[in-house]
């Protein structure tokens, strides 16, 4: 199956800029789709809600202006994400304002809503459904998504526990529309892996939070820099759905990594995300627990969206040329 236009036209790397709660905002967005992937932010980040319409608005004519300036390359489209969990009171609001601004992409998340996708639908836009296992992606398709996101072994912030090998392999017994893969994915070697594994799109998120433009603690974007894959840890009691997480992070809020107690998926609210609370599990706002993939290995130092995708697209064509990929 071709992908939609959404999807392929303007991307000069086959990838998506996952959205960071917190963390992307209209200058990171911007920066990825002027570099030529997709960048994209969850609704919720927007604070206050109307806020959420002064974004877009922004990123359209900034978008829209390099597109004029630059003919050449222009600028990839942009996503927004949903949070379609019963707790998102924001929901409707934020669906009505990404209608109107005619969203070219929009990312749902924790839940698969029928009358979200003909919302989006109506305008012409084309919804992707982030998923954990088989039996979430065939829901999602059923109730009308476009595409799906296998989120991996490994991947930042909410995250599964099956290898994207298994993943990608059992989804693709059944479905030939578009599929990202999430999971581990920080340098050029992993997304050619991606599209070997069967996906179309390599689906990014811990390396940009070490960027210059992403709305991150400057804490945050050097402990990425400096810690690995051990240094990460699976837990579902901050949010209440598992979830990968930076070590030292746990540490600097006084709590044992290795001895965390169990949060429940009844606790979610993510109506807490609209006062800027990242998860409210017992009450309790966790804004410094920071989460991060498995691939933070592969980065190196802070530094622009652009010179991290050059180098993203320097390694990429290096392992095509390597593997002699035509």
């Amino acid at each position: 199956m071709a992908l939609p236009v959404q999807l392929k036209n303007r991307l000069r790397l086959p990838v998506v800029g996952a959205p960071l709660f917190i963390v992307s905002n209209p200058d990171l967005v911007i920066a990825q789709c002027k570099a030529g992937i997709i960048g994209s932010f969850p609704a919720l980040n927007a604070r206050p809600a109307d806020q959420l319409e002064v974004w877009l608005k922004r990123i359209n004519e900034e978008l829209d202006a390099w597109n004029q300036a630059n003919p050449d390359t222009p600028a990839a489209p942009y996503a927004v994400n949903q949070i379609v969990h019963k707790s998102n009171a924001r929901l409707e609001h934020d669906l009505e304002v990404c209608v109107k601004y005619k969203v070219p992409v929009v990312i749902t998340s924790l839940g698969a809503r029928p009358e979200v996708n003909q919302a989006v639908h109506s305008y012409g836009g084309i919804v992707l459904h982030d998923i954990i296992n088989n039996f979430f992606a065939k829901k999602a398709i059923e109730k009308g998504a476009d595409g799906l996101i296998a989120v991996a072994a490994g991947a930042g912030g909410h995250a599964g526990t099956l290898s994207p090998f298994a993943l990608i392999q059992e989804i693709r017994e059944w479905f030939d529309g578009p599929l990202l893969l999430s999971g581990s994915i920080a340098n050029g070697n992993a997304i050619l892996a991606a599209q070997a594994m069967g996906a179309d799109l390599a689906y990014m998120g811990s390396a940009l939070i070490a960027t210059q433009e992403a709305n991150a603690d400057a804490r945050y974007k050097q402990m990425i820099v400096d810690c690995g894959a051990d240094d990460i840890v699976y837990s579902n009691l901050f949010t209440g759905v598992h979830g990968n997480y930076l070590r030292p992070s746990i540490v600097n809020a006084g709590l044992n990594p290795d001895a965390l107690e169990k949060g429940s998926a009844s606790d979610m609210d993510f109506g807490a995300a609209a006062s800027g609370e990242i998860g409210d599990v017992g009450k309790k706002a966790w804004k410094d627990i920071w989460g991060c993939g498995q691939g933070i290995g592969a980065v190196k130092q802070i530094e622009t969206v652009e010179t991290l995708v050059n180098r993203l697209k320097a390694e990429y064509r290096g392992a095509r040329e390597r593997l002699a990929v035509n």
